[in-house]
């Protein structure tokens, strides 16, 4: 055995390594076997299923990922020969998701739950995302990750989506700034991400062999347009291919979209890798870009193995996959051999936490100044989801967090002590419920909704007596593998209708508000109630210091300055994406390895047109519009003013804002470009700038300026394959809101311009 030992050591010694070599000298090295196991991710083992029922009957590799980080989501191979060593990456999008306890040890290894990324967009402001994200990065390098799996940036394309709560907003223009501003922040810290799910995975029925039937117009103006901004103002480390097909290709055996449109036509540096278990041909995914196939079969590395051998996978496409990976590893803590602290100062992202979660709650309405409440204050609470608050969504999307403070702890810290039988029922209630539940749910399941506590007359009645204001919570919890329902979930319950309409009546017949804070992950619909309550907080899910944060805004000890970055409709049927989702089955079903699903195809007719573009349109009335939100104080805009009449190269507006009312506090100011319409189709308006001023004093103001490029006046033209800018009068509408616009002014465009040619891609079939 020593001899055995010693000749390893001599390879070693002969063999170039990674630190000190360049790639082309390491991958010259490697033999073919070696390239395409660092193509293919170490596995892993679903938690809580039997080894015979894994996917492919695939566990860990010598469990490898358990062994670094317990709980992380995969590992690629290492060669120690070649100084190559692998990388761990793990969820997820609103903090870290390892596993909180490990084999013979009493400590334990929480991460920060921070607030879902629709809250976070909600604040408009990346100089906040960049801070969360910095402190998100943190932990991932404390606890020995490379890479997190995440920001999430599909857009909101329908109310029902599942994920919506992973991603930001119906735009995307706020999409990639808010992303950009993430990545940048958690690769402060020396760890990548992996920005997702590229590209429309719109949808969670089927997405794993859904075709989505879009135009090459709206994939590169809605669906691929935040991706391109966070790709060329982030650069992240890795990108993650989705599940669904786009125009009758997988996307990770695409070389449309991984190859033409983000390596040609973006410049993108990074590596590309698969979801989990996403895709079905893995020699199509090597060829298409597609790096890193996660977390990696037996029979994956099989088949690309033989291809390669038998000359139908070139040497030079492996080759290629292996030098991006490589680049990516160079980066990573893990090549630099820094060992995990497992310390993460938990205090520190737990304030940050707080904060991002109070600036990006949305103040829907507030009458008679129902809000904020002064201390001393006795509120009746209602609503289960007070006392059991939802922190954030399931699935990938969820952290393992010490704790979620509950609204009625964060209203005694705030002063505000709710009234005690009301709690007391509440949480018995809770309680018993929670008590019927299976003990062991299916991986990655929302646990089982518990039906609202039925209220008495009498409890009601007295609660409106001796208390002088009524919080009603409602929530909702949502994830991976299935889409929400209209009924009982973007409608209220009958159950939800009578709490309301008992508290509602009680509470102002003794002449008392009532407030409804929503603890929900994506759009509810409200119109049909709102008439019920003098306030209504959209509290989203708001991470592990809820109850704090949404104290800090029922008190007043800050003021609400969210926006909303996705249309409230009156009714889910005003929305045109409705018609047809979450798409239709067709054929046999599918063996996918650990379930089965049926083929499946989605059209999306309404093309550019969706979100507040589609309201616009159509000419339809929102329960809340794209961009709203108030504030316990009022915000005056000046005329806003034009650099130049004529647009030659940029053109820059700006606009003077004035906290006109009482309080301090900070406004989001939104610029909306109006095109003129010649060969093509415009919106009535599209997002093109906005800013957050600073805390505004009582009659402080701020000038905020907005520039807009060529690429800012430009549409994608399908036929000629190009970013156009027509000629004519464009209107610049600054607003509160894109139904509250303040203030317009204009510039003309001389000559068409031909802004950028891209690759001529995506092409539907």
């Amino acid at each position: 055995m020593l001899w055995v030992a010693a000749l390893t050591g001599a390879m070693a010694q002969g063999a170039p390594q990674l630190k000190g070599s360049s790639n082309r000298q390491v991958i010259d090295a490697m033999t073919l076997e070696e390239k395409v196991r660092l193509l293919v991710g170490m596995g892993m083992r679903i938690p809580g299923m039997p080894p015979a029922q894994q996917p492919n009957g695939q566990g860990p590799v010598v469990g490898v990922t358990q062994d670094r980080v317990p709980g992380a989501a995969g590992t690629t191979a290492e060669f120690q020969r070649l100084g190559v060593p692998g990388l761990v990456v793990a969820d997820g999008p609103a903090g870290l998701r390892i596993s909180p306890t490990r084999p013979n040890e009493s400590r334990t290894y929480y991460a920060t739950a921070f607030p879902i990324a629709s809250l976070l967009a909600s604040s408009w402001d990346t100089e906040l995302l960049y801070q969360t994200g910095a402190a998100m990065g943190s932990e991932v390098k404390a606890y020995g990750v490379d890479v997190i799996l995440g920001p999430g940036m599909n857009i909101h394309r329908n109310a029902l989506g599942g994920r919506n709560f992973e991603y930001y907003s119906e735009d995307p223009l706020l999409t990639g700034k808010m992303a950009a501003a993430m990545v940048n922040g958690i690769q402060s810290n020396g760890v990548g991400t992996s920005i997702k799910h590229f590209a429309a995975n719109n949808h969670e029925t089927n997405r794993n062999t859904i075709n989505v039937r879009v135009g090459q117009r709206a994939l590169r103006e809605i669906y691929l347009r935040g991706f391109e901004i966070a790709v060329k103002e982030s650069n992240p480390w890795t990108v993650m291919s989705s599940y669904n097909k786009i125009n009758g290709t997988y996307t990770s055996e695409s070389p449309d979209l991984l190859l033409r449109v983000l390596r040609d036509d973006w410049g993108y540096k990074g590596f590309v890798m698969t979801d989990w278990f996403g895709g079905m041909d893995p020699v199509a995914q090597v060829k298409a870009g597609n790096d890193l196939i996660m977390p990696g079969t037996p029979k994956q590395y099989d088949a690309i193995l033989a291809a390669a051998q038998s000359g139908e996978l070139s040497l030079a496409a492996i080759d290629a996959n292996v030098n991006r990976i490589l680049d990516i590893i160079r980066l990573s803590p893990s090549f630099a051999g820094q060992a995990p602290g497992n310390n993460p100062n938990h205090e520190a992202a737990a304030a940050i936490a707080r904060r991002a979660a109070a600036e990006g709650m949305v103040l829907l309405k507030n009458e008679a100044a129902a809000l904020p409440l002064t201390a001393g204050r006795q509120p009746a609470v209602f609503g289960i989801y007070a006392y059991d608050l939802i922190s954030g969504g399931t699935g990938s999307g969820d952290v393992n967090e010490a704790y979620t403070i509950s609204l009625t702890a964060g209203l005694q810290a705030a002063g505000l002590a709710p009234l005690a039988s009301l709690q007391t029922a509440y949480e018995g209630y809770i309680k018993d419920e929670k008590a019927k539940h299976p003990k062991n749910r299916p991986f990655f399941m929302p646990p089982p909704v518990i039906p609202e506590m039925a209220l008495t007359a009498a409890q009601v009645n007295e609660a409106a007596r001796t208390s002088s204001v009524a919080i009603i919570t409602l929530g909702r919890i949502s994830g991976e593998f299935a889409d929400r329902k209209t009924e009982n979930d973007y409608y209220l319950s009958e159950a939800e209708k009578t709490m309301l309409r008992q508290v509602s009546e009680a509470f102002r017949a003794q002449g008392k508000k009532v407030i409804v804070v929503l603890n929900v992950g994506g759009v509810i619909e409200t119109a049909s109630w709102r008439d019920q309550a003098d306030a209504i907080l959209l509290a989203w899910l708001p991470g592990q210091e809820a109850g704090h944060a949404i104290a800090d805004i029922i008190s007043g000890r800050v003021n609400p300055s969210g926006k909303l970055p996705t249309t409230f409709a009156v009714r889910y049927e005003d929305d045109p994406t409705a018609t047809g989702f979450p798409g239709r089955e067709y054929g046999e079903e599918i063996n996918l390895g650990f379930f089965k699903a049926r083929p499946a195809e989605i059209d999306y007719t309404e093309g550019i047109y969706m979100g507040y573009r589609a309201f616009d349109k159509n000419g339809v009335e929102p329960a809340w519009p794209f961009g709203y939100g108030l504030s316990y104080t009022r915000f005056t805009y000046g005329a806003p003013a034009v650099s130049a009449s004529r647009f030659k190269g940029s053109v820059t507006v700006s606009v003077t804002v004035t906290n006109s009312g009482n309080v301090a506090g900070r406004e989001v100011a939104q610029l909306y470009l109006s095109a003129p319409r010649q060969q093509l189709d415009k919106p009535e308006q599209e997002l093109k700038g906005f800013a957050k001023t600073r805390l505004l004093a009582p009659g402080e103001s701020q000038t905020l300026s907005f520039t807009l490029d060529a690429r800012a006046l430009a549409s994608f033209d399908e036929a000629s394959s190009a970013w156009v800018a027509e000629k004519g009068q464009y209107e610049a509408r600054v607003g509160a809101s894109s139904r509250d616009i303040r203030g317009r002014v204009g510039f003309q465009l001389r000559k068409n311009l031909v802004v950028a040619k891209v690759s001529r891609a995506l092409a539907m079939e």
